[in-house]
């Protein structure tokens, strides 16, 4: 259990960090006398260095060795956020995140490649039940935090309450977490890391200024149209490269096809929760950042009630019906969210988020032991690499397909919010929840017995007639 633990201390200051600065950014603003708007370069400068330094991180893993690099992701992260905490302008800010960004870009590829070279597929459903844990509580608890030092501290205590938490996971992953023996490294694809750098790095910057009247139309265009032609190029070197720097003969493994492309889809539906709750409690509902922040956290206290249970469950349904009717079932929970009015007891409003919380959490975990069933150890690290670059990007779809559809609301224009009613999230909640459910027409394309290694899940066979004597 300690492996688990240590890479989950790493993962929840990522996605601590990722998202309660958001809170925050008024303060910082006038911290640094600058506008919002610009601080938003702090939020797409830490989403770029994510896109682009991912894709490296599973070939530094078996060059240098995972627990060396995920040490030193550690460092990078938590000298940043010192970094973050001293900065005395915006470029200095912006310098940090990005170095900040290259610290994220490795530890969760590089932690999840240590659990899966360290502990054996029957135990992973039970490993990553712990792991997935801090990438709900992250985001939930974010925005409380955030807005906790941000009304009664300074803005930059948000930065430096990384600095106890990297301590103290760099000592753990030191302390019991040994040398992990990989395959010997590949020679490194520095034509396909360029490639992949600049076209993910450009559709990262698209997806995060979609639907919010940051940057006219034509640049927001103009970024999706040079990323697709150069991701276009990227797939064909990458079928004519012997080693790729993100190898896509993986998706011919049904599991990880399906786990990517249709986890893909499912994140793209949970990534406008961050997003939403809050604007629909501070702006909706007049609520404060701390009271929004304490509702949104019943979803980490859902998730954390998960991990008692998902060993269990996988073994009893098998991921694919498991997968199937979780995401057709947290589709409609997150559908029934935009139903929550001013006036719902807040008891009905902790419940709703708990359970969404819960089966959300069941569904990472899933997902993330289904990826790497069937692949073998001499690419594990670039299936690690390949699944999280993945993740990434659907989560940051969530937000600007979120983004996107309340652009849509009659009471914003140009990315500012005049007026909205609570009435106004119905539809938007309703449209992520169909996103959600929509990934099961993937799942149910898997065997009835994928992924046993890891689920335990045996099908039950009709008994064969005994011949008559």
């Amino acid at each position: 259990m300690l492996v688990p633990l240590v890479i989950a201390c790493a993962l929840f200051m990522e996605t601590l960090d990722s998202t309660v600065i958001a809170t925050a950014i008024p303060a910082i603003a006038r911290s640094l006398d600058e506008s919002p708007l610009a601080l938003n370069l702090a939020m797409t400068a830490y989403m770029l260095s994510l896109a682009v330094f991912i894709p490296l991180s599973g070939w530094l893993a078996d060059r240098f060795g995972a627990r060396r690099i995920f040490c030193t992701a550690i460092v990078i992260f938590t000298l940043s956020s010192l970094g973050c905490a001293l900065a005395v302008d915006l470029n200095m800010l912006i310098l940090a995140r990005i170095c900040q960004g290259m610290g994220g870009a490795m530890m969760m590829p590089v932690g999840r490649l240590i659990l899966l070279r360290t502990i054996p597929k029957s135990r992973f459903v039970q490993a990553m039940s712990w792991v997935v844990i801090p990438a709900l509580i992250g985001p939930a608890v974010g925005p409380l935090v955030g807005g906790f030092i941000a009304t009664y501290w300074s803005w930059r205590w948000i930065f430096l309450i990384n600095l106890p938490i990297g301590a103290l996971g760099l000592f753990l992953a030191l302390r019991y977490i040994g040398p992990v023996t990989g395959p010997n490294p590949r020679k490194p694809d520095i034509a396909g890391f360029m490639l992949l750098g600049v076209g993910l790095g450009t559709f990262a910057f698209a997806i995060d200024n979609l639907g919010r009247g940051l940057l006219p139309g034509w640049a927001v265009a103009a970024g999706f149209a040079v990323a697709a032609l150069v991701l276009g190029l990227y797939v064909r070197h990458a079928l004519l490269s012997r080693h790729p720097a993100l190898d896509l003969r993986l998706l011919r493994i049904p599991t990880f096809r399906i786990a990517t492309v249709g986890g893909s889809v499912f994140r793209i539906g949970i990534g406008t929760i961050p997003f939403l709750l809050p604007l629909m409690f501070q702006l909706g509902f007049g609520l404060s950042p701390l009271e929004s922040g304490a509702l949104t956290f019943a979803t980490a206290i859902g998730a954390m009630t998960m991990k008692t249970v998902a060993t269990r469950v996988l073994r009893r349904f098998g991921f694919r019906t498991l997968l199937t009717w979780n995401a057709l079932f947290s589709g409609a929970l997150l559908a029934v969210t935009g139903l929550i009015q001013p006036d719902t007891p807040y008891l009905v409003v902790v419940a709703l988020l708990m359970v969404s919380g819960f089966f959300r959490s069941l569904e990472f975990t899933c997902l993330n032991a289904l990826s790497f069933a069937d692949v073998d150890d001499a690419r594990m690290s670039n299936a690690t690499s390949f699944s999280s670059v993945a993740q990434q990007l659907s989560l940051g779809m969530g937000v600007a397909f979120a983004a996107l559809l309340l652009s849509l609301m009659p009471g914003v224009a140009g990315g500012h919010v005049r007026h909205i009613d609570p009435g106004d999230f119905l539809p938007i909640f309703g449209a992520a929840g169909l996103m959600c459910a929509a990934s099961w027409m993937w799942f149910r394309r898997l065997a009835p017995d994928a992924g046993e290694v890891m689920s335990g899940y045996r099908r039950q066979l009709p008994p064969v007639d005994q011949p008559a004597e």
